[in-house]
Formats: C-alpha cells, structure tokens, sequence
C-alpha cells in the first residue's frame, strides 16, 4: 500500500537494538525535541513512510533489511537507504559539514571545496527521492528537513509534477554573501523552488532566501505581510519587520513561511516535576551553597556556537569583579561532536585549555570555578540543572533557532532566573525579554553577564513570566499545524 505521509530525515525515528539474535525497533532513549511530535503525525497516518540513511559494511549489505517496523505501528514502515562508510564520510562529514554547516552560519573562511564530493551529494539525494517516489501514493504530502536533503525536492518535482513538497530548513539561511559562496548555489535555489512550502525558523532567514532566488532566477513575490506578532520586528540583529509568504517561479508557486520550532511544554514539565527530579534540584542547590548563583550552558561542541567567547568573558568577570570569587559557580554541558572531524577536535581542545586555565587561575580548594561535562548527560539531570540554575548563558555566535533556550524557560515554570541569549540565535527574535548580548563585542558580553546576576528576583519573574507564555503559545504541535497547513 502507497503511503499518503511520506517523511524524509537524515535520523531514523527509532534506534535499532538486537535482542536474542533478533533485530527490532525500540523507542530512542532521549525523546525531546521535535521527532516526538514528527513521530506522532508518522504513526497516527492512514499509511506511512519515513526515509533515512543507515551506514553499513559490505557483509552487513547482504543481509541488510531496508525496511523496519516499530511493533505498535503497522501503518508505518522506516525505509533505510543503505550507505557505505564512504559515502557517509564524504556526505555528511565532508560536503554537509565542512562545505555547507560554515556557510550556513555565516563562517565562509571555514568553507572547503576540494574535499567536497558533490556527485556523491547529488547520488544520495537522488537516492532519497527515488524512495519517495516509489512509496507515495499519488495524493502523498512529502515533507523533507534540512540542508542534507537540499536536491531531494528538485529530483522528486521531476518524477512526480503533481506531489505535495514540503521542505523545512531546520540551520539558519544566511545572507548572499554566505550564501553566494557556494559553487552549487543555483541547484540548491532551483531545487528548494519546486517545492509547494519552503519553511525556515524565522523572518530573517526567509527574506535572505527571497533576496538570494531573485539574484539568479526571475521570481513574482506573490505576498508579502507584516510579521507575526511573536517576532520582533526590530531592534535585534535578526529581526525583520515584513516577511515574503507567496512567490511564484515559472508555474510553481511558493508558500514560505516562519516557523520557528517549539517545544514540548507537557514532557519537559512533566520530566521537572518527577519526584526524582525534583529530589536532584535540590541536591544541587544544597551542593552550591546557600549564597552561590549557578550559572548553566549547554549544547554542543561547535565552533559556531560562541564557547571560546563565552569563557572568555567569564574569565574576565572573575578577573575583574574578584569579590564574585566562591560565590559563582559555572557548569558547562556539551555534547561530543561527531567522530572523524578536525575542526570538531581543534574546538574541543580548545575549550578545554580554556578552561583548563581557568580552573587553574581562580580554583580554591573549595571551589570550583568551571564544571565541564563533555558527554551526554541524561535528559532528566540536563533538566534538574536547568531547574535549580539562577542563569542559563545561552550566546552561540549563530544558530538556526536554539531550543536550549525556551527549554530553560520551560524547566524553570516562568517564575524565576535569567536567560543571556546571544541575538543572533534565531529565538532571539522569539524572546525579546532575555538578557540578549552581541557574543561577538567583550563589551555587550561583559554587560550582558553582570545585568544577569544582579537582576531583582521580581524583574526575573516578570520577565521569565512572559517568555513563558511566548513559549506555551507556539509549542511544537503549534509548529507542525502550521507549517503542515502552510498549503492548504
């Protein structure tokens, strides 16, 4: 049977286990984010697919099973496209993440061409697309995420001209002068095009598209709207104060839209209320210390996402206001990158000499000054730490939207604490009541971080009280209901 839903994402839903000799699907182990919600439209479909790669060996390839199916779920079947290590290599490690991941995020120094393996790019996307097209019923929505996936819309347009496109951009769109930088940048505008809804996380990056497609291709802007009262219009770096929602190419036209990602308000709050949980936030706070204020980062190791900066600032707040010496403590969570990638490796070693020396400069013997944890922590002890922090310093140098922020809000219940978010996060424009900072001026950083830790416990709840709200008022489900019905 044809699949009426078809979904195309790099990760699979599920996570492939073996049990007494037998291969099965079991539910992943951290459920947050969005593949919760893009799950539930999966399973709960007249008849499904959902397209992935999986990386194999050669003796793996003879017996490997390209279709899996979560027990629970026999309207949904996970089609895994078989890629050798190879492939993967020059795919996602090479041409994904050393060509476009720096363009994306506006870093075109660290932009690399001879590497790139853009046949192999275009092998792969035709691969997904050929997927598609084969388990989509005619009157299938194929809805495709993220700049892996950049050809797939332009190889399915061509074998199914009457499909129902969604493509959702998942990193920031940057700028012509990024973007411009790429020698395949008239395929990938030509291929995001043919699809029937192109959505990005906010204003910003919908206008960088519409100013870069009019550069190469003859485009009607159809509509254009003043922005949703959720955004900022002006005032911060990413803010726009219109937005394009209709264009046309040829006889294709175009819904785009800002569709910024929410999150799970009911698990993450059901998660910080767990007795358990609760029992963990207040093992920290008595570990602190009665008079200590913590400050939490999370995220991952990235060049892009202002660590370096962010210690050096903290470096200059103890060096400057020394009487903060004991009273402060900063615990740093950051995911490993992936394996295989210099310049991961260069930013991990980096951060880690950085705080190497801070700890060495400032530590006392009963304190402290940097926690680094640069492995996963489990869910509930990323969100017991959000729950018991003062200040959560959030200042990534570019970021596509950046939930690690509206998940502070989220685990904190608006009630209290402080949120220094760096501007050029794409929530920024979400959230106008954070601490926001320019990562890339000492001066705004420095700023930024002591208006944080001397705010009033009622500005905290005012503040964090609206952004709440913001919050609930575009969760996940609200950004799914409106992208999906960007169409209709």
């Amino acid at each position: 049977m044809k699949s009426s839903l078809v979904i195309l994402y790099h990760r699979e839903p599920y996570d492939e286990v073996i049990e007494n000799g037998k291969t099965i699907y079991q539910e992943k182990k951290s459920p947050n984010g969005i593949l919760p919600t893009i799950k539930s439209l999966f399973a709960n479909a007249e008849q499904s697919t959902w397209i992935a790669w999986k990386q194999v060996n050669a003796k793996q390839k003879t017996s490997f099973k390209e279709r899996m199916s979560f027990e629970g779920n026999d309207k949904g079947v996970v089609r895994r496209i078989p890629l050798s290590a190879e492939q993967v290599k020059n795919f996602y490690h090479v041409t994904s993440k050393e060509a476009f991941w720096p363009i994306l995020h506006s870093f075109p120094w660290q932009f690399t061409y001879e590497t790139s393996d853009w046949d192999n790019f275009q092998d792969i996307n035709r691969k997904f697309a050929d997927a598609a097209c084969e388990d989509a019923a005619d009157d299938a929505l194929i809805w495709i995420h993220d700049y892996n996936l950049w050809l797939t819309p332009y190889y399915i347009r061509q074998k199914r001209p009457n499909a129902k496109i969604i493509f959702f951009h998942h990193t920031p769109f940057p700028g012509s002068d990024a973007f411009n930088v790429l020698p395949w940048r008239e395929e990938i505008i030509d291929s995001l095009l043919c699809c029937d809804v192109c959505g990005f996380h906010i204003p910003r990056y919908v206008e960088n598209f519409v100013a870069i497609a009019q550069t190469f291709r003859e485009i009607d802007v159809v509509e254009r709207r003043p922005v949703a009262e959720k955004f900022t219009a002006r005032g911060t770096a990413l803010a726009a104060p219109e937005v394009t929602t209709k264009i046309r190419y040829k006889d294709q036209l175009v819904h785009l839209g800002a569709f910024p990602v929410g999150t799970n308000i009911e698990f993450i709050r059901s998660t910080v209320e767990k007795p358990s949980v609760q029992a963990r936030v207040a093992e920290i706070r008595e570990e602190m210390g009665g008079e200590r204020q913590l400050i939490v980062s999370a995220g991952r190791v990235d060049y892009v996402k202002g660590t370096k900066e962010m210690l050096l600032c903290y470096e200059r707040l103890l060096t400057r206001r020394p009487e903060l010496q004991g009273k402060v403590n900063f615990v740093i969570a950051l995911a490993k990158p992936a394996t295989g990638m210099r310049i991961y490796r260069t930013a991990q070693s980096e951060i880690e000499r950085l705080v190497g020396k801070i700890n060495g400069r400032f530590a006392k013997l009963s304190w402290t000054p940097i926690m680094l944890f640069t492995s996963a922590l489990p869910l509930d002890e990323i969100l017991a730490l959000y729950a018991a922090a003062d200040i959560a310093w959030i200042t990534p140098l570019r970021d596509g939207l950046n939930l690690v922020g509206k998940e502070f809000v989220v685990a904190k219940g608006g009630k209290s604490g402080v949120l220094v978010f760096s501007e050029f996060a794409g929530a920024a424009v979400e959230l106008p009541d954070a601490v926001l900072t320019n990562p890339y001026a000492d001066s705004s950083m420095d700023k930024a971080i002591d208006q944080a830790l001397s705010m009033t416990p009622e500005e905290q709840a005012t503040r964090m009280g609206r952004m709440y709200e913001a919050v609930k008022a575009y969760d996940v489900d609200k950004w799914t209901t409106e992208l999906l019905g960007a169409a209709d």
